[in-house]
């Protein structure tokens, strides 16, 4: 299986358990490791035989930008479902960083694994 990799996307969203939270939108940081194979895209140079890298992006910042879920686990279950259930991928692995939101902490991240890794 090969592997397209979109490090550093950043997303505006209503994301939070606390009041305060919900009044505002936060950024956070995704990195989407989308597994599939590109073998034939490789050998045609044809964009049919491997994943739109901006049709994904665009997919996943619409969806997290009209989301307003409270934990970032149940933010990144529905990107993963979305991405495994729309695009040519048979494995998804998502990290969502929300930086600063604990004291003394840089990075809270969760990294959910969805698919078959073959």
């Amino acid at each position: 299986m090969d592997i397209i990799y979109l490090k550093h996307l950043t997303v505006d969203t209503v994301i939070g358990v606390w009041e305060w939270e919900r009044r505002i939108r936060q950024t956070l940081i995704l990195d989407l490791e989308l597994g599939l194979d590109t073998r034939q895209a490789g050998e045609t140079d044809d964009l049919q035989y491997t994943v739109d890298y901006k049709a994904v992006t665009d997919r996943v910042r619409d969806y997290a930008r009209d989301s307003q879920f409270k934990l970032i686990e149940a933010l990144g279950e529905n990107i993963t479902r979305i991405l495994l259930a729309e695009f040519p991928v048979h494995w998804v692995r998502l990290q969502i960083n929300k930086q600063g939101v604990v004291r003394h902490v840089r990075d809270v991240c969760v990294i959910i694994e969805r698919g078959t890794r073959a």
